[in-house]
């Protein structure tokens, strides 16, 4: 009955029932049709869902989003790229690398991807189908370059999967920097080697978009560096939690947008909106998978899952292969959010079990999901771009373009995987 709850959640997320109601769904039936359960062991759900409402971890998620729409909406993001292209897009691919560069600024101060690719996708592909890019590489660089936020901190993932794995979320955060990082110089390097090799796919900006000056750069980057170096640092120092510094970090992001001139009531009250549906979604979200867990361990999944993995699988490296291989599918069809909320629970008793690393774990999870939204044909990503872009690229062309990053984005998961103090030599 608990391995066929995981069968019944995804069959009525195949139909499209929506995801907070398909795991409770499923809970609900397989504890009516369960003689040993019953729906008494809903008793304690009330008590649950209350621990979840009143977590000071999770209360930072709805404040990041905040912050990041706000970033987003004021202007700054696009007044960023704008200045970065200016200075850079003159050198061979360099406009590709700005992007890269624009990327991980905006995943270190918004966190958001689906807001990251989008305005990157307006702004960025019509200027590089004017200066002569490849269409592949184009649309290759802004759907890798808009999902650094799945990785590089303050990222939401990170912070449910520390919720979800009891691991402090600093310590993700910090855990997360270098491979953020790999990920960014694989990019460059990437485009930089197309650059030479095929210098048609890449070619520089004529002198006529050469009008920035270092002081115009230093203008648009510094307040968005500024306010990731207060939030996330406040967070690596002890000073602040995470719900704090994603509360000083909304402040902050109102004050750039005021000092912006772009301060406006429907602009707040559109990020707020925004703010109240993801934020909505994703607890509701984590109520149905409070749940479904709870009708899973009382079946006794947990133990069944642990039993498996400890009869049949003779290694932790053979367990974190199959980990991450289920992780990587199941990314194709769900969202990130279920994956952490539903799956993960899964695996971490046998983590322990095979006494693997959380906080190492947590980060090949995350890096994981960041590759299951750039891969083909499902990838989340590619269907942001291809929204925005409209009629100017054709599906074929986003997804022969993605092909080298998702490569690069495996690399550096076994990189990670390799070398754990890339995980460990930042904290």
């Amino acid at each position: 009955m608990a391995i066929g709850m995981l069968f019944i959640a995804l069959l009525l997320l195949g139909v499209g029932i929506p995801v907070a109601f398909v795991f409770g769904g499923a809970a609900l039936l397989a504890a009516f049709f369960s003689p040993d359960v019953g729906m008494e062991v809903f008793n304690v759900l009330p008590f649950r869902i209350y621990g979840i409402m009143s977590n000071a971890t999770l209360m930072a998620v709805p404040l990041f989003i905040l912050m990041g729409l706000l970033l987003e909406r004021s202007g700054m993001a696009e007044k960023l790229l704008i200045a970065m292209t200016a200075m850079f897009g003159t050198l061979k691919g360099g406009l590709a690398v700005s992007v890269v560069l624009v990327g991980a600024i905006l995943a270190a101060t918004m966190g958001i991807v689906s807001a990251s690719v989008v305005m990157m996708s307006l702004i960025a592909l019509p200027l590089m189908m004017r200066a002569g890019y490849s269409k592949e590489l184009s649309t290759g660089t802004i759907a890798a370059s808009g999902t650094l936020g799945q990785i590089i901190p303050p990222s939401v993932i990170l912070i449910i999967l520390g919720d979800v794995m009891n691991i402090g979320v600093g310590e993700l955060f910090a855990g997360a920097v270098l491979p953020g990082m790999v990920l960014v110089a694989l990019y460059i390097g990437y485009i930089l080697l197309m650059a030479h090799l095929k210098p048609d796919s890449a070619p520089a900006l004529g002198a006529e978009y050469h009008t920035g000056t270092f002081a115009s750069l230093v203008w648009a980057v510094a307040p968005m560096l500024i306010l990731m170096a207060v939030v996330l640092g406040t967070i690596f120092a002890g000073i602040a939690s995470p719900s704090e510094s994603a509360a000083f970090g909304v402040v902050g992001a109102v004050l750039l947008a005021w000092a912006n001139g772009t301060l406006t009531f429907p602009m707040v009250k559109e990020s707020l909106k925004e703010t109240l549906k993801l934020s909505g979604m994703i607890f509701m979200i984590l109520i149905g998978a409070t749940a479904f867990s709870l009708v899973f361990n009382e079946l006794g999944g947990s133990e069944q899952i642990v039993e498996f993995f400890g009869r049949n699988i003779d290694s932790a490296w053979t367990f974190i292969a199959i980990a991450m291989a289920v992780i990587f599918v199941l990314g194709f069809f769900i969202d990130f959010i279920e994956i952490s909320f539903i799956i993960v629970p899964i695996l971490v008793p046998v983590m322990h079990a095979y006494g693997i690393d959380p906080l190492w774990f947590a980060i090949l999870i995350a890096m994981n999901l960041q590759t299951s939204f750039l891969t083909p044909p499902f990838g989340l990503s590619l269907f942001f771009v291809k929204g925005a872009a409209g009629e100017m690229v054709s599906s074929m062309q986003i997804y022969r373009g993605i092909i080298p990053f998702v490569v690069l984005q495996i690399i550096a998961l076994a990189l990670v995987m390799l070398f754990p103090n890339l995980v460990f030599s930042f904290l």
